[in-house]
């Protein structure tokens, strides 16, 4: 009898318990709102309920269901737990050794500008963003200094980059890439700020006048949000334009009255994802602290718009004078420039980096130009794979959008330069990149010229999403008996670049809006060449 009695207590214990977590409150992560008695509907669901359903539109990628490895799993048929205190398994049943993530010879890189991205995408294609993630909270000592669950850091992450969908470009390699560019660029130290930290908490006392990293100046709180953010930042991303996506009249832009209709998308179906309490790892936070970590979140997303760019650099650079770093608002705009220039950094990449993001880029724009075609739409700039312009693109990419942003940050010392190095490597190598896109269009000129001029109807080779270097190492295309006129041709071409700033913008940003800015940022067409 007293065997039975004790059974059925346990029985009911065990139920309670059950009945406890699934009754978790999602109004705790939004403090301002936790006076009504529920929030948004489904958001408490669970990861397995939820996995088929984050996208409203569109098909999902086939990866979703897949582990670590590519190969099939019991998706949903396993809950999270902590497999001793070195190996946890996701909601998913993927497991993660964070012992072998210590070891890693690839993640013990990440203080290295030319962190070989792909080569852990290649080794670990499902799990390359929540790697990398625990590498750089380990580091920062986030899981110490907030007490981070392991376990709900990874079923948060690695259902975050689940969600990434395996397309060219916006997947979770770029991701992982942006992520570790905002590790990066708080990590090492920066001229800009020399001898003591700004943050009245900061553990660092004065004492000398070295060079101190951003994240001195930034609270842990704020670089953990700004991390979460680069993670997050193009989450559901369809592999196309926010353009494309308002003349189709897709459901997103409905939703969002065509005003950044993907960042939108990113920012809200990434928190929704965090809502859930088995990926909830910032719950350690106190309410305040989820309401500023939400903020600054949010911000940072949405900042990554290049409809905003100009706007944000016209804003940094009016305060770059007078910049305080213990005033929160200036140290929000300085995260806001860090992680849209870790979102466009590929050109500041050593080049063989370079290379493979813009191919990436050039067939995610094709597959949109496809797209186009088919429903009868006017082909966007740059996406039509039967007229590619890869070097003109670069080179308007690089001159228009990464060149003001760099220069931005460099100016004011925010750029970190290494021991041995005159100026920041990313700076060395976005001079390097784009002088290599101009000799490739002056190349080309010149052989057109050569052509047009012997009425040849041939067609130039070097088709431009390929990897065909021959062009900008051989300087001229033309023959011996044209040299003169090759020279005066590639001359004028040239001078007529450099003179040029009407040329266009590229990706979302048009001709006269950069215009108009450029005006009042007081910036000109920069070309990084010695």
């Amino acid at each position: 009898m007293c065997n039975i009695t004790l059974c059925v207590l346990f029985v009911l214990f065990t139920y309670s318990k059950k009945n406890a977590v699934q009754q978790f409150d999602c109004s705790y992560w939004k403090p301002h709102e936790r006076e009504s008695s529920g929030s948004e509907e489904g958001v408490c669901t669970t990861v397995c309920q939820a996995s088929n359903s984050v996208r409203t539109d569109n098909a999902s990628p086939s990866y979703a269901s897949v582990d670590a490895e590519g190969n099939n799993s019991e998706a949903c048929s396993r809950s999270s737990s902590e497999i001793g205190d070195d190996v946890v398994q996701t909601t998913d049943g993927t497991v993660f050794d964070t012992k072998e993530l210590d070891g890693d010879n690839i993640l013990a890189r990440i203080s290295e500008w030319g962190f070989p991205i792909f080569h852990l995408a290649e080794r670990h294609r499902m799990t390359t963003l929540s790697r990398l993630a625990y590498a750089i909270f380990k580091q920062a000592g986030l899981f110490r200094i907030f007490k981070l669950s392991t376990s709900k850091f990874f079923n948060y992450f690695h259902a975050l980059e689940r969600g990434y969908w395996d397309i060219p470009y916006h997947n979770r390699i770029h991701a992982a890439d942006v992520l570790h560019g905002c590790f990066y660029l708080t990590v090492h130290p920066v001229k800009a700020f020399l001898g003591a930290p700004s943050t009245p908490d900061s553990p660092i006392p004065p004492c000398d006048n070295s060079p101190l990293p951003i994240s001195d100046s930034m609270s842990t709180l704020e670089l953990m949000a700004l991390y979460t953010a680069a993670a997050m930042h193009d989450f559901d991303h369809p592999g196309r334009t926010n353009a494309f996506l308002v003349a189709s009249e897709d459901r997103k832009a409905i939703l969002y009255n065509d005003r950044s209709v993907l960042e939108n998308h990113h920012a809200a179906e990434s928190w929704r994802l965090l809502c859930r309490p088995e990926n909830a790892f910032i719950d350690t936070l106190d309410a305040a602290e989820t309401k500023r970590f939400r903020y600054l979140v949010l911000e940072y997303i949405l900042a990554t718009d290049l409809k905003q760019h100009f706007d944000i650099i016209m804003q940094f650079n009016e305060k770059a004078p007078d910049m305080d770093l213990s005033n929160e608002s200036d140290r929000v705009l300085v995260s806001e420039m860090l992680i849209k220039f870790a979102d466009i950094n590929s050109p500041s990449k050593p080049y063989p980096l370079h290379r493979q993001w813009t191919d990436r880029i050039c067939e995610e724009f094709y597959e949109q130009g496809d797209e186009e075609k088919r429903r009868g739409m006017a082909v966007s700039p740059y996406m039509d794979r039967d007229e590619p312009a890869v070097a003109k693109l670069q080179d308007s990419f690089i001159a228009h959008i990464v060149s003001p942003l760099a220069v931005a940050l460099n100016e004011v010392g925010l750029l970190p330069i290494l021991p041995g190095l005159e100026e920041p490597e990313l700076i060395i190598n976005l001079k390097h990149n784009h002088q290599k896109w101009l000799r490739e269009l002056e190349a080309r000129a010149a052989a057109e010229a050569v052509n047009s001029s012997a009425t040849s109807s041939g067609n130039v080779s070097g088709g431009m999403c390929s990897h065909s270097d021959t062009i900008e190492e051989e300087g001229s295309g033309g023959s011996p008996n044209n040299s003169h006129e090759n020279s005066t041709e590639m001359e004028s071409t040239k001078e007529a670049r450099r003179d040029s700033v009407d040329s266009v913008v590229g990706v979302e940003v048009c001709a006269v809006q950069f215009i108009l800015n450029v005006a009042k940022c007081g910036i000109l067409r920069l070309v990084l060449v010695d």
